[in-house]
């Protein structure tokens, strides 16, 4: 079952020509073209479905700088100010409020680990601080569990993925910027190595620049023009419940995660836990992304499914041109995992009790587009002039959304970075360089 999103309205007219087609309307696609409208460039954002429909809609909603890698940290700060400000921008609620996030653990080494990361958050700036288990227990109201201790990261929030992506597409459509919803991208439209414009099923665009910000889909949209980019889906699935006690807004356990929603409702979910399906696409990157997998084992499990047969890593996508296959695929919309459901729910009840007859209001599953590293891409691609990807996000690109677009649209514009785009650079995962695998 697809998560409920907010619709909005499509623009009746392709243009003709602008100056950046944006190929994706999730939360990295919508910021850019929000971002991009609001300094006078003209802007036509393409999504094979509708805005938001895929992981930017399916994920926690969490924003957060508590326990990001290194390299994600600078660019997380800019998100986080870019939340702040957006609501009142645009005149929407995105759902974004800093609550504030907690993370509680029984088992040492997941203490051990959040001990390690503190300094380097304190160096960074980041308002966090570590919590016994006494105080842990101030905090979180439960019944069934016995916490060790546990991190308080204070700056940190949510929003709402049912309202951001539609909320900023909306904000860049009210500044001129056009909307085309069941528009499937076909192919890039390139000229002695420069863009040109962009082929829809609806028709050519014609433009300088294109931003693919097509998540799980980018590395097939890319390489029928010979641009490779590394990249593997994994299966995730999440819960919502109907509205029930308020056990505070963001808790992290090692088994479990619940984020309280505007309508006193949570989503559900354990970190890591997943699936990755062999498919032929995984099976063209295995050497890039064997060190990732092999230190995620114990946590993730291995099937053949409806992805061998369909959609972005399917044999037909590998071994075929046909450009239409984005349209024949509206949405990624794969099952919710029962075992996984299960799971979740056993996990949440035992520490909580009074959630015992919870109602499960929805489920869902979503596919987590990966690099090799766990770390975006947010690059100039150098095959092609006027090309930006973004994509890769491992799962942390909704709380970054907002920064990542900020970023893509800048190198789009040739304007000075906000931070330093080198960690997210694209040749990194195709050069031979030696990868340093995100640990968080």
């Amino acid at each position: 079952m697809s998560p409920e999103v907010e619709r909005i309205a499509s623009n009746e007219r392709l243009p003709s020509a602008v100056d950046v087609v944006i190929v994706g309307g999730g939360i990295v696609g919508s910021s850019a073209a929000y971002f991009l409208a609001k300094q006078g460039v003209s802007v036509a954002l393409v999504e094979k479905g509708y805005i938001g429909c895929e992981q930017s809609s399916r994920n926690w909603g969490w924003c957060r700088q508590q326990n990001r890698d290194l390299r994600e940290l600078p660019l997380s700060s800019v998100a986080m100010n870019l939340w702040d400000s957006l609501a009142s921008d645009i005149g929407r609620d995105l759902g974004f409020r800093r609550c504030g996030q907690f993370y509680a653990t029984d088992k040492p080494e997941a203490l051990a680990q959040w001990e390690a990361w503190s300094p380097v958050g304190r160096e960074a700036g980041v308002p966090t601080r570590m919590l016994t288990g006494a105080e842990i227990a101030q905090y979180i109201p439960q019944a069934g569990r016995t916490w060790i201790g546990g991190v308080h990261s204070v700056g940190d929030g949510k929003a709402e993925p049912s309202l951001a992506a539609p909320a900023l597409a909306a904000g860049a459509q009210a500044l001129g910027a056009t909307i085309h919803q069941e528009c499937a991208a076909r192919s890039l439209d390139i000229s002695n190595g420069r863009i040109v414009g962009v082929h829809t099923e609806q028709g050519l665009i014609k433009a300088d620049a294109v931003l693919c910000g097509a998540g799980a889909w980018a590395s097939r949209f890319l390489r029928p023009h010979g641009i490779s980019f590394p990249q593997a889906g994994v299966r995730q699935t999440a819960i919502r419940t109907k509205p029930t006690f308020d056990l505070g807004s963001c808790l992290y356990s090692p088994d479990f995660a619940m984020t309280r929603r505007l309508d006193g409702s949570y989503t559900l979910a354990i970190s890591g836990k997943a699936t990755i399906d062999i498919t032929p696409q995984g099976l063209r990157y295995a050497r890039e992304f064997l060190p990732q997998f092999a230190r995620r084992l114990k946590n993730v499990r291995f099937a053949v499914g409806r992805s061998f047969a369909s959609g972005p890593e399917s044999l037909p996508a590998l071994l075929t041109n046909n450009d239409r296959i984005f349209e024949q695929n509206r949405i990624l919309d794969p099952a919710p995992q029962q075992w996984l459901v299960s799971k979740i729910l056993e996990n949440v009840r035992a520490a909580f009790p009074q959630l015992a007859n919870v109602e499960v209001a929805s489920m869902w599953g979503s596919l987590v587009d990966c690099s090799p590293d766990a770390v975006p891409v947010i690059s100039k691609v150098d095959q092609v002039e006027g090309l930006v990807l973004a994509a890769g996000c491992s799962g942390h690109g909704f709380g970054m959304g907002p920064g990542i677009g900020y970023l893509a649209a800048q190198l789009l514009r040739n304007d000075a970075p906000c931070v330093d785009p080198t960690p997210f650079r694209l040749s990194r995962l195709v050069d031979g360089s030696k990868l340093q695998i995100a640990a968080i």
